[in-house]
């Protein structure tokens, strides 16, 4: 949350700004100065707007802000370490995009690779398809079916249930689902 600052001068001290009677008086220069010190966090905040609307320039908390504002596929903690927040400010940053995308397989591994940093093994059941005649049959299986594969370099216990969560939300809303969550095959080094 933005707050008080140290040190921090105001854009626009409002001792200069008052009638030249005001400007020798010691006791309201002293007072409006205690006015600048609690308004320059928000007029610094008001000079940079723009740059809080920038997943890539915002702060780590007005970004979790935004990510829950443009409805990004995130977990909601706070990011633990430097590449925990450069997921969330891609997530946030690919929210429209996904949007545009939700209930498809491309939107819904988009969606995990953007949360996990890895890339999903997805199967379904369904299929499109079109037809000049009515009664044709249907592309793809009978029953629905959507089962996502994850594997990581090292699993968290809570990583199956941040996954089932991200499915739910990102998955046709009609779609049974499973999800697993494995550890990543390692490859010697050669």
């Amino acid at each position: 949350m933005r707050g008080s600052i140290d040190g921090l001068d105001s854009s626009a001290p409002l001792g200069a700004m008052l009638p030249a009677v005001f400007a020798d008086d010691d006791l309201a220069q002293r007072f409006v100065g205690g006015l600048d010190e609690v308004l320059a966090p928000i007029l610094n905040v008001l000079d940079c707007l723009p740059a809080y609307f920038d997943p890539a320039l915002a702060p780590v908390d007005f970004t979790r802000w935004l990510a829950e504002w443009v409805g990004a596929e995130t977990d909601g903690d706070a990011p633990e370490d430097a590449e925990a927040e450069a997921r969330l400010r891609h997530a946030v940053a690919a929210a429209a995009r996904l949007h545009r995308v939700r209930g498809t397989r491309h939107g819904l591994a988009e969606a995990v690779r953007l949360a996990f940093g890895a890339e999903p093994e997805i199967s379904e059941s369904g299929g499109a398809d079109w037809s000049a005649r009515p009664l044709g049959a249907f592309p793809g299986e009978r029953r629905p079916y959507l089962h996502v594969t994850l594997r990581l370099a090292d699993p968290k216990p809570t990583d199956t249930h941040r996954l089932s969560a991200l499915v739910a939300a990102a998955r046709p809303a009609h779609m049974p689902y499973t999800v697993k969550v494995t550890t990543a095959e390692r490859t010697p080094r050669t």
